[in-house]
């Protein structure tokens, strides 16, 4: 398993002197209690720059909807003001046409006024290509920058240097297939997002290279799951290349290969700089072994990681393998969210291949390092969420980050002018419960029935607490919990917030669906509702997984039996297929994933806490709060960012539950990696 360091997830410190310390340095507390800011870049939204902002002491808050600023700024600022208690806020307007005048007329009178935006960071660079630019990507920007100081440059000339500079692409060097497959696979390994724009670039650069005539580097380079599609078609074909090299005697004749995916059959997967990510890429389960009749003889040579030999040793070895980088690359406390997401992905495929070696053959050594990296995984991400999570809430939605988010992705998608589609239909299927481990038991069972469906893998944050009342509401309202707060307690709200999210996007109620409940024989009240001949969004509820959960008894096991039986059934399948026989882009998500705990005792508070869950306690009153909290020392009082103000959580230990000591259970509402970070997922038909 290689441990190269391009493999392993890197992060630039927010602290350290860049571009940010042209924004940072206007933020001095005390100054002025109201900052308003112009920020039509989006600026000020970077993850570095809103946790360098807390840290000073302000609080930020987005002018999107004037009804909802207005109702969080008078109940949570201007109250506070008036009983004399000063807070720093910052009011941050960003859309395209930034005029802090059309800011209410109070705000101006009494707010002290900035303004950033891309041009004066980077004067010399094309601004239409830099601010397409994710604001992650500026740290490299600004280094290249003031290292090479390029002088004013042109929009192609921009595309070059940021090409080279930010994503270490030289098109001009990428002479053989070798060059091209290194530079798409340290792209898609990472998932690194390249704007559109350079892509066409890249592409543009490529095409004047006749090597490369018959691939098509229009899917290779812009979409990873065609990208590792491709590679996975063309193994088989070097493992036959491999085996006839060490075979001895006449050569038999060269088989026939059907490939779905245009290009060369045979691929430098030997080159060192390919072989280098070929452990990983089998490892991690982005490519899969294949059955071969020289299995015997390859599976002793480099390319035995993509050889199926016996089951249990191949995942044996897997599981050694992937533990091993893993325990390398735990992200940093000041990594960024997509390094989470990243790792969340791996650290499910351990959780489904250790659940699988546990049952057929357990070791003893094996479980205690995974119980060891167990714990250093929630350590490092509970001290990063308790820094960063503030900071997600307020993060573009494009692509979305947390649960909130996705309406307004879709709302994006659904009215954009450039849309593809004349009249374009989305469906929302929410997974109750399903946490991104049980997803990959879920596509498993639906690649299985149908071998046709494409999935196009993304994950998201859920609310914290991660409960169904909070977490899945926000994904209905579109906003966070704070602007629903007398339906906090309940989901019974939901149709109404998803419609007036939709309202507020200008579609009628015709076209707004919304049915929870489902999950066993109701596909003709489904099929009913998408039949209306109006229907442009739907939103669905399966709560069969959150059902399994609640009366599990056989832990994480029993979870993946279990989930694993229902998805091969035929309701999930025949579910998407109407989806998509009616012409509906589809996307599945949870509002919240699941984890084993175990017991350390029930808090005896009788009718005193709102919510009684197993991970979490809700209280009204801060002082109740603490009372709970004195008997259950290691569990943590979570603040109100985007909740109510008399929403008071107490989050039991990491992997404990405020149930009997010692007994087990499957629950959620804590802040683990395996109950925040949940599936976001486009499924499409291949070909489509």
């Amino acid at each position: 398993m290689t441990t190269d360091s391009s493999l392993i997830t890197q992060s630039s410190s927010p602290r350290a002197e860049s571009w940010r310390s042209h924004i940072l340095r206007e933020f001095t507390p005390k100054v002025a209690r109201l900052t308003l800011v112009a920020d039509p870049d989006g600026l000020l939204l970077e993850e570095g720059i809103l946790e360098g902002i807390r840290e000073r002491g302000f609080e930020l808050i987005r002018f999107l909807d004037p009804i909802e600023f207005r109702y969080a700024y008078e109940s949570r600022y201007r109250s506070k003001w008036d009983q004399g208690i000063d807070t720093d806020l910052v009011v941050v307007l960003s859309t395209q046409s930034s005029s802090l005048i059309t800011l209410p007329y109070d705000l101006l009178q009494a707010g002290r006024k900035l303004s950033f935006n891309l041009g004066d960071i980077f004067p010399n660079l094309s601004y239409p290509v830099v601010t397409a630019l994710d604001r992650g990507d500026l740290d490299a920007l600004y280094e290249a920058q003031k290292r090479y100081a390029p002088g004013q440059l042109g929009d192609n000339a921009t595309r070059d240097f940021v090409l080279r500079h930010v994503f270490e692409i030289a098109p001009e060097l990428i002479k053989q297939p070798s060059d091209l497959l290194r530079v798409l696979l340290r792209r898609h390994y990472h998932g690194q997002r390249i704007p559109a724009d350079l892509d066409r670039r890249f592409i543009q650069l490529l095409r004047q290279n006749n090597t490369f005539d018959g691939w098509p580097l229009e899917t290779l380079v812009t979409d990873r799951e065609a990208f590792f599609a491709f590679l996975q078609e063309r193994w088989p074909i070097f493992l036959d290349r491999q085996a006839a090299k060490g075979a001895s005697g006449v050569c038999e004749d060269e088989k026939p290969y059907i490939l779905s995916i245009e290009g060369p059959a045979e691929l430098p997967f030997d080159h060192h700089d390919i072989r280098v990510y070929i452990d990983n890429l089998f490892v991690e389960g982005l490519l899969h072994s294949v059955s071969h009749e020289h299995a015997s003889s390859l599976s002793k040579t480099w390319v035995g990681i993509g050889v199926r030999t016996a089951p249990i040793e191949d995942r044996s070895r897997r599981l050694g393998k992937l533990i091993e980088s893993m325990e390398a690359s735990i992200p940093t406390e000041d990594a960024k969210h997509t390094d989470w997401f990243l790792f969340a992905r791996r650290w499910a495929e351990v959780k489904v291949m250790s659940n699988e070696l546990w049952v057929m053959s357990e070791s003893k050594t094996a479980v205690e390092r995974l119980a060891h990296l167990e714990k250093a995984v929630d350590e490092r991400f509970i001290r990063w969420i308790q820094r960063r999570f503030a900071g997600l809430i307020q993060l573009p939605p494009n692509p979305p980050v947390m649960l909130h988010h996705i309406p307004r992705f879709l709302a994006n998608s659904l009215l954009s002018p450039h849309h593809s589609s004349p009249r374009p239909k989305f469906a929302l299927l929410v997974l109750d419960g399903l946490a991104l481990d049980q997803w990959l038991v879920v596509r498993e069972a639906l690649a299985s029935k149908e071998p046709g469906l494409r999935f196009r893998e993304q994950a998201v944050f859920a609310w914290i607490p991660s409960l169904t009342s909070d977490s899945r509401q926000a994904i209905f309202a579109g906003k966070a919990p704070l602007f629903f707060p007398n339906s906090i307690h309940t989901t019974d709200k939901e149709p109404i917030l998803w419609a007036q999210f939709w309202a507020d996007q200008g579609l009628t109620p015709n076209e707004v669906v919304y049915l929870k409940g489902l999950g066993d024989g109701d596909m003709e009240t489904v099929s009913e509702a998408l039949s209306h001949p109006q229907a442009r969004v739907a939103g669905l509820v399966v709560d069969k997984v959150d059902k399994i959960m609640h009366g599990m008894e056989l832990g994480t096991a029993g979870m993946y039996n279990q989930v694993g039986q229902w998805a091969k059934e035929q309701y999930l399948g025949t579910l998407l297929d109407m989806l998509l026989d009616r012409g509906f882009q589809v996307y599945l998500t949870s509002d919240h994933g699941n984890l084993e705990a175990q017991g350390c005792g029930r808090p005896a508070e009788g009718a005193v806490a709102d919510l009684r869950g197993e991970r979490v306690r809700i209280y009204s009153n801060a002082v109740l709060r603490g009372k709970v909290k004195e008997r259950f020392p290691s569990a943590m009082e979570w603040g109100t960012t985007g909740l109510p103000e008399d929403y008071l959580a107490l989050l039991a230990p990491p992997r404990q539950a405020f149930v009997q000591e010692n007994q087990r259970t499957v629950c959620h509402g804590g802040i683990s990696i395996e109950e925040l970070i949940v599936p976001l997922v486009q499924i499409e038909r291949r070909g489509e």
